[in-house]
């Protein structure tokens, strides 16, 4: 388990790593959490939308390009200070199909422009006052909307989705409202109560091994890896031990380490047994930190 309650500094190092054959005493004590995880997993309502609907992985309104939004917009954007110029067509477009790598769709409800200018002027809870022209601040005024597209990451893989694309005089290029209505959409599983994340992704090595990226410890030393699987899910720990040392840095790293399944992942979701949240292959989401965050909210 992970020893280090925060880790305040990422490194990719492999640290100390003792042969996963060794004697393991936590054997029963990971077999109960994992069967409690994969238990969870299976009954939750979380898990239709996750493997099979849409659960978007970031906030439902793109800004332009890094660089492209000058100084002033960024402070209005802060405040929430809008403006529409322009008429937004009232009537929902078409149901529009999502299609993943692995060639799976998904038909969903598109939102007029009329809502998805709404979530996206939305006042920002934290607006500092009323748009202060003396600090800048100034309408972000809206002269035309347009049909588009953007690829956002989801459970499921990064996937193409309809936007609505705002222009706003003086700023290049649009603002992009994920048009998808949210009431099609699945939320971000949340961690068990009390859990700590310390598996953090994996790499598919081959079909049946995965190279699993963990957090630790300088002062630790990993054992070896802990694996159980079921039909639905892949439950995995690292045994992480701190060290017995009287002085210690307390920073941390990123190890790697390799687990074989019994049979290959397919269409199996990974689960880190620490916290009970899906893993995501070669991705730098932790769950675990969506706690108070639902992009279906932003």
């Amino acid at each position: 388990m992970l020893s280090v309650a925060a880790l305040a500094v990422l490194v990719a190092a492999c640290g100390s790593l003792r042969a996963s054959g060794a004697a393991d005493e936590f054997a029963d004590e990971f077999a109960d959490r994992a069967r409690e995880v994969a238990g969870h997993w299976r009954s939750s309502a979380e898990r239709g939308p996750w493997v099979e609907g849409f659960v978007p992985l970031r906030n439902l309104t793109l800004e332009p390009g890094q660089g492209r939004v000058p100084r002033w917009a960024g402070r209005s954007l802060i405040n929430s200070a809008w403006k529409l110029e322009t008429g937004l067509p009232a009537d929902a477009p078409a149901p529009a199909e999502l299609r993943w790598a692995d060639g799976s769709t998904l038909s969903v409800p598109v939102l007029p422009a009329t809502a998805a200018y709404a979530g996206l002027s939305r006042p920002k809870s934290f607006a500092d006052e009323e748009c202060p022209p003396a600090k800048g601040c100034r309408p972000l005024r809206v002269i035309a909307v347009a049909r588009g597209e953007a690829t956002i990451p989801s459970s499921r893989g990064d996937v193409r989705v309809p936007t609505w694309d705002f222009t706003v005089e003086g700023v290049p290029g649009p603002f992009r409202r994920v048009a998808v209505d949210p009431a099609a959409m699945g939320g971000p599983p949340r961690r068990l109560a009390g859990g700590i994340q310390e598996v953090s992704t994996y790499e598919l090595r081959a079909p049946a091994e995965l190279r699993l990226s963990y957090l630790h410890g300088t002062c630790d030393t990993t054992y070896g890896s802990r694996v159980h699987e079921t039909p639905e899910a892949v439950v995995v720990d690292v045994d992480v031990r701190e060290d017995d040392v009287e002085l210690c840095n307390a920073m941390g790293k990123t190890g790697r380490i390799d687990v074989t399944l019994r049979e290959p992942l397919g269409r199996r979701v990974v689960l880190d047994s620490g916290s009970g949240v899906p893993l995501l292959p070669e991705s730098d989401v932790r769950l675990s930190e969506y706690q108070n965050y639902d992009p279906r909210r932003s």
